[in-house]
């Protein structure tokens, strides 16, 4: 039949003899050289991408252990050493930041920027809300992006291929915060802000809360003239920041009027209860 045909056809030709007349017939050409190439330098940006999120998580998770750490400020007996231990964590995450530099030496940072924008929008939380509590003012772009440039000398490489005095010489690395993600970051905070006012209203702290509702104002007043003209993250963490300014407003408004009926060991309780109002009305889970 035609199986016994192929098969034997097939016999008459081993594999290996059909293997090497292949290479034969078609010899590695310019083209197929080309193609590797690329597929090499393909999968090297592959895996640059793959280790800037791992970095860039790592510096989400402890910029977010930085920020609460920051939140027992308003409750710590001692407030200094909040405010040294959390420049020690912030230290540790610019180390991260600075390995991040580093892997974009040469490269296009908009190539790889989805990447670390989540952890850089969180560095910026981190570093604005320890700005806030030391000088009850916003830092600006300018101000965090001295922080990010990092100067060292590198023995390492120098030991391994000479020893020279003339080739230990500093090198910098330097990784700027876009306009975007310091926006952003800046959005963000305004959640902790709120969060900062419930706990001062706990501890009995009635000046605080008329502060912050000045800032944000201030805040929501900056982001409404970017309005729909920014990109499309800003405008709609703006509705987060709006829900954050009316809490803090509220609880004012309640300090105000009902501060002095009302125990301070019972503002918290009142401040929630009205925050969950807030929400119920807002169609907030």
């Amino acid at each position: 039949g035609s199986g016994g045909f192929r098969k034997l056809k097939h016999d008459n030709f081993p594999h290996g003899q059909r293997r090497e007349e292949k290479e034969n017939v078609n010899p590695p050409s310019a083209l197929m050289t080309s193609f590797k190439s690329f597929q090499l330098e393909i999968d090297t940006r592959h895996d640059k991408y793959e280790r800037l999120v791992k970095l860039s998580r790592d510096i989400t998770i402890e910029s977010k252990r930085t920020i609460f750490l920051l939140h027992r400020f308003a409750s710590a007996p001692n407030g200094k050493e909040i405010l040294s231990e959390s420049e020690v964590k912030l230290d540790a995450v610019r180390q991260k930041i600075k390995q991040v530099a580093q892997e974009l030496i040469g490269e296009d940072m908009y190539q790889f920027h989805r990447a670390i924008s989540p952890g850089l929008q969180e560095y910026v939380e981190a570093v604005s809300f320890q700005y806030f509590i030391k000088t009850r003012s916003l830092i600006s772009v300018e101000e965090i992006n001295k922080q990010l440039i990092f100067t060292a000398e590198d023995r390492e490489e120098t030991t391994n291929m000479t020893s020279n005095s003339h080739d230990k010489q500093p090198h910098t690395w330097s990784l700027k915060v876009t306009p975007v993600d310091y926006l952003l970051g800046v959005a963000d905070l305004t959640g902790e802000l709120m969060r900062l006012c419930i706990s001062s209203v706990g501890n009995g702290d009635i000046d605080t809360p008329f502060e912050l509702s000045q800032f944000l104002r201030q805040i929501y007043d900056g982001f409404t003239f970017i309005g729909n003209t920014g990109p499309y993250e800003v405008s709609k963490k703006l509705y987060t920041l709006k829900q954050s300014l009316a809490k803090v407003e509220n609880a004012c408004y309640t300090l105000k009027v009902r501060g002095s009926e009302i125990p301070k060991h019972m503002l918290a309780d009142v401040f929630s209860s009205k925050t969950e109002l807030i929400d119920q009305e807002e169609g907030l889970p």
